[in-house]
């Protein structure tokens, strides 16, 4: 019982922290400026982390290194952790893949949050609003590719439910794939 409360903990502490590394890696990515409160936010929960890891590692183009660093970093420490709770010596070996597979775990479950919350302020929200740009912003990307293919059906848009099966696919076959790859 103990293990699997340190573990949720864990899990919510490290996801988190990887969800913000992440959001301000693609946030930077996309040219969303961070004058907003979603932007506040993400400074908040990683300035402590990526800042000194930026006088070591130089972004390269429109990708912030240190953003992706700090992210597996928070993953490393959070299997490292559930390690040495579990007391698994052998499990060491698979850290660096624990973490990897950790890592797109949580991308995947940040876009899901993001087209839910799109979707749910498309729903509700007559006028725009700067959090709703944001969002909006941050989930074309992903639902450009949809749209071409999906056409409006009755004025409805339903490519973010398609993106949201698609992304839950991925998310089956990530745990597949680490699956098969522990054993």
């Amino acid at each position: 019982m103990l293990y699997q409360i340190a573990s949720f903990l864990l899990d919510v502490i490290g996801g988190l922290l990887t969800g913000a590394c992440l959001l301000r890696l693609y946030m930077q990515w996309q040219r969303v400026p961070f004058s907003n409160p979603v932007g506040g936010l993400v400074f908040a929960l990683t300035d402590w982390l990526i800042m000194p890891l930026r006088r070591v590692i130089p972004p390269m183009g429109r990708w912030d290194v240190s953003s992706l660093v700090a992210a597996m970093l928070v993953q490393l420490v959070q299997y490292a952790l559930l390690t040495l709770l579990l007391g698994a010596g052998s499990a060491w070996a698979w850290l660096p893949w624990l973490a990897l597979f950790g890592l797109l775990r949580v991308a995947v479950s940040g876009l899901i949050g993001l087209l839910i919350v799109y979707a749910v302020l498309s729903w509700i929200q007559g006028g725009r609003s700067p959090l709703g740009d944001v969002i909006a912003r941050l989930c074309e990307p992903v639902l450009r590719p949809f749209r071409r293919v999906i056409p409006l059906m009755g004025g409805f848009d339903l490519s973010p439910l398609v993106a949201l099966v698609v992304l839950q696919v991925a998310m089956i076959v990530l745990g597949h794939l680490q699956a098969s790859v522990m054993r």
